[in-house]
């Protein structure tokens, strides 16, 4: 089985606009594609979480995807994992592998995350 068969479970923040926006271009974009993917609200299920070995904070501060194996994928590595599912985006997914590419991607990131839990206080 290749890493982009069988169903994925992607963990997302329900109460973040921008990421409830991001899952509904991704479903557009993915087609039938996306009936593989299941969108899970990480909203209120810190205990699932950490069942599934994924801490609730880090879970808020990085996409986190679980592959058919039962593998969690973070950061960068869920969003090429997503990506490379559709035939449209999988140009951007062997983009954003890159070497150079792929740290100032998880640094520009990490700093959106930041100012958008920041906002929530």
């Amino acid at each position: 089985m290749s890493m982009t068969a069988g169903k994925l479970i992607v963990y997302y923040d329900g109460s973040c606009p921008v990421c409830i926006r991001d899952r509904r271009w991704y479903e557009k974009l993915a087609g039938k594609t996306g009936e593989s993917v299941e969108w899970l609200d990480i909203t209120g299920r810190d205990e699932e979480l950490r069942r599934q070995g994924v801490a609730p904070d880090k879970a808020l501060r990085e996409l986190h995807v679980k592959d058919a194996r039962g593998e969690i994928h973070s950061e960068m590595d869920a969003y090429i994992l997503l990506m490379s599912r559709v035939l449209v985006l999988k140009p951007l997914a062997w983009l954003i592998s890159l070497p150079l590419i792929r740290p100032a991607l998880a640094k520009l990131y990490h700093s959106w995350v930041e100012r958008r839990l920041a906002g929530r206080s």
